[in-house]
């Protein structure tokens, strides 16, 4: 029997659920609230530069995700961009593990699983409704679906606020366990090159600054321009800060770093919040299921491993659970 599926959010977890939904011959429609989708594999264009202002690179452990990188790979949707990045001392760690990013910026992946899919931009969820045993679901702009199951891929607060008073207790609380802090990401258009050393990122994992990084090092941005990650502490801090105050400062500390005058050498920059951009404490299991009847999954970054292939293995997980093919 043919089925169908609401996914609510077009980042990896979701668009990997859809795709393995829709190959299963259910009917799937991917509604998210951005203008374009992937999430935090987010790529922006700054006056001529391309950045990647949200998850940087992404590795593979397990053997179903290797899988798939392989498979994007082969399309050219992701290239190996290094075997390591150099620390706040300047070292490069020699683990020779690959380092993947999208081709075009680590929007190329979730462009590639969008492909022959039905996916709703700009489509902000504000009522959820289980009724007649399927899911009704209206967005902002009056938009209306109807579908046997759904799938809920956004962080945990943001599903909660939609769904929570629909689930169990126990299952609200497991939800509400989920957390994540938050991160400032600058990006800074420069006018001559920088000259990071190869392969053009500096992971910090510190305070004020987390990461440092040069797109068009990298390969993916045709004049030098930045990426610079605050901490979690200091964006955290520092939430309520107005854009340029935050780029100035996050760039101060950057120019510090790397004792280079960056303020008389940035063009322009554009600032990001990610509200939600590392998990602090995840779910322990790849997915949860919210209610059986009619099917309520939730999936992403907050459940199992974190991080792309954590994301990408959830979605998966979820699908499999609709399908028959794995379990809560």
């Amino acid at each position: 029997m043919s089925r169908s599926c609401i996914v609510v959010g077009a980042g990896v977890s979701g668009l990997l659920a859809a795709r393995e939904l829709s190959g299963s011959g259910w009917r799937v429609v991917v509604l998210d609230k951005g203008r374009g989708v992937g999430g935090r594999m987010a790529t922006r264009r700054v006056g001529e530069a391309r950045c990647d202002h949200g998850a940087q690179f992404f590795t593979s452990r397990s053997e179903r995700f290797e899988g798939l990188v392989r498979e994007w790979l082969a399309v050219g949707a992701v290239r190996e961009w290094s075997r390591g990045f150099a620390s706040a001392g300047g070292e490069r760690p020699p683990d020779g593990h690959p380092r993947y990013r999208g081709a075009e910026g680590m929007t190329s992946v979730p462009k590639h699983l969008a492909r022959n899919l039905d996916v709703r931009s700009g489509e902000r969820v504000v009522e959820v409704t289980p009724k007649n045993g399927s899911w009704r679901i209206r967005t902002e702009s009056g938009l209306a679906e109807t579908a046997d199951a759904l799938v809920m891929s956004p962080p945990a607060p943001q599903a909660l606020t939609l769904v929570g008073d629909l689930l169990p207790e126990q299952r609200r609380e497991a939800l509400a366990r989920i957390s994540y802090d938050p991160c400032f990401a600058v990006m800074a258009v420069l006018d001559r090159p920088l000259e990071l050393p190869e392969p053009g990122g500096i992971q910090l994992k510190g305070e004020p600054l987390d990461w440092i990084s040069d797109n068009a090092v990298k390969g993916i941005s045709p004049v030098p321009a930045l990426t610079v990650h605050a901490g979690p502490g200091w964006s955290r801090e520092n939430e309520s800060l107005p854009a340029q105050e935050a780029a100035e400062a996050v760039l101060g500390f950057a120019e510090e770093h790397l004792g280079v005058d960056l303020a008389s050498r940035t063009r322009s920059t554009s600032t990001i919040f990610w509200r939600y951009s590392w998990v602090s404490r995840n779910h322990p299991e790849p997915l949860l299921v919210g209610l059986e009847e009619p099917p309520l999954v939730f999936c992403g970054d907050g459940f199992g491993g974190a991080k792309v292939e954590g994301a990408a293995l959830s979605g998966l997980a979820a699908a499999d659970w609709l399908l028959g093919r794995g379990d809560a």
